[in-house]
């Protein structure tokens, strides 16, 4: 691979978690140029081109003509594949800008009713993208947008640092026990290299203790998951109340940040969709029993995200969400279970579980609970990730 093909790109691992890192920045003039290049404009035409918002590994840029309003979405080379050429020098999406804002934003306001048709909506959702399989889909891949047709998986933990210079299989995978076997041995061979290259013993014994957990849980995939084709289906992992925007009656407008979306094994479809798999609080948290919010927390808003705390301390609104939280559980539940009723539950469980021990088994903060599901399911036993 060549030394450049992430050019603009460096990792941050001063942290717990690795964070990209812009390099450079992309030049709003080099944006302007191919937004009128793809919009056939004339050179008098108005294209006015400003900073929007960013996300993990992307930067949005509003792109206002007399026409429309369009979103240019510039992305980071973490898993280059083929560079859009242009004078940007990232890879680029134009789009169209969807109406509504995010629905963190609105959630605070929203009524109960107004909720429960989100949650209820999100399963109808959910289940359009489940009924309506596509034959492409007979693989655990990534759909590649500039020829729609799938290709390797695509996801964080398969390019995350310098996972993409590991050599392992990318997919298509046939099956689950192929894919999580690959997601494992970049687990494997990168705690190997650690082993083989420091001289620290913290991060000898990390390493040590992690490779040893990825080794007992690929022991395990063939007892969890058969080598059978899984069938498959398109599965967004990151519905966020971020993610999903909404007008001013709380109503759904559109769905985004489609970039890792990939066709997954159907029991995937079983795990809560991201603004539900909060912790649970059966109890209603009273208002009155919190503090107020202080000042130099900038009462009126919490952090700068538009969302305002309404001059209480921001623990009441997290347990009041967690309370929601168990209230919508149900409600998403009960839509989805008659939208889909042969929904995989039970038989799910166990494999949903592993996957979560396989993407926490390269956090040393979670290795006791991996290993203690770890030894659960030697023993047989049907065990919860989360009770773990």
């Amino acid at each position: 691979m060549a030394p450049n093909i992430q050019d603009g790109l460096e990792w941050d691992d001063s942290s717990l978690q690795l964070i990209p890192r812009w390099t450079r920045e992309p030049s709003l003039r080099a944006i302007e140029t191919v937004c009128r290049q793809q919009l056939a404009q004339t050179p008098e035409a108005s294209c006015a081109v400003s900073f929007y918002a960013s996300g993990a590994f992307n930067k949005l840029y509003l792109v206002t003509t007399p026409a429309n309003s369009l979103l240019m979405r510039v992305s980071l080379p973490v898993y280059p594949h083929h560079k859009t050429r242009g004078e940007i020098g990232f890879e680029w999406i134009l789009m169209e800008l969807m109406p509504g804002v995010p629905a963190y934003r609105r959630w605070r306001t929203m009524s109960m009713e107004q909720k429960i048709a989100f949650a209820e909506r999100v399963a109808v959702f959910q289940a359009q993208l489940i009924s309506r399989r596509d034959p492409r889909f007979t693989s655990i891949r990534t759909l590649q947008p500039e020829v729609l047709v799938p290709g390797h998986l695509v996801s964080h933990e398969f390019f995350m640092g310098d996972h993409l210079r590991l050599d392992v299989p990318r997919g298509p995978f046939l099956s689950s026990q192929d894919w999580l076997s690959s997601e494992l041995n970049i687990i494997i061979l990168k705690q190997t290299s650690v082993i083989g290259r420091t001289e620290d013993e913290d991060d000898l014994e990390d390493a040590r203790d992690i490779l040893s957990s990825a080794q007992k849980l690929l022991s395990l995939l063939p007892s969890v998951f058969s080598s059978a084709e899984d069938i498959t289906a398109l599965w967004h992992d990151d519905l966020s109340l971020n993610n999903i925007l909404v007008d001013d009656h709380g109503a759904i407008t559109a769905v985004v940040d489609w970039e890792c979306v990939s066709a997954l094994p159907i029991w995937m479809a079983t795990r809560m969709p991201t603004f539900l798999a909060g912790g649970v609080r059966e109890e209603e948290p009273k208002r009155d029993d919190y503090a107020d919010e202080d000042e130099d927390e900038n009462s009126g808003a919490s952090d700068g995200d538009g969302v305002d705390n309404e001059g209480k301390n921001e623990l009441y609104w997290i347990h009041l969400m967690d309370y929601e939280v168990g209230k919508l559980q149900k409600v998403y539940n009960e839509r989805l279970e008659n939208l889909w009723p042969a929904r995989p539950v039970r038989e799910s469980h166990l494999k949903v579980d592993f996957y979560e021990a396989v993407l926490q088994c390269n956090a040393g903060i979670w290795l006791k609970k991996v290993n203690n599901c770890v030894d659960k399911v030697e023993r047989g036993e049907l065990v919860r990730w989360a009770d773990v």
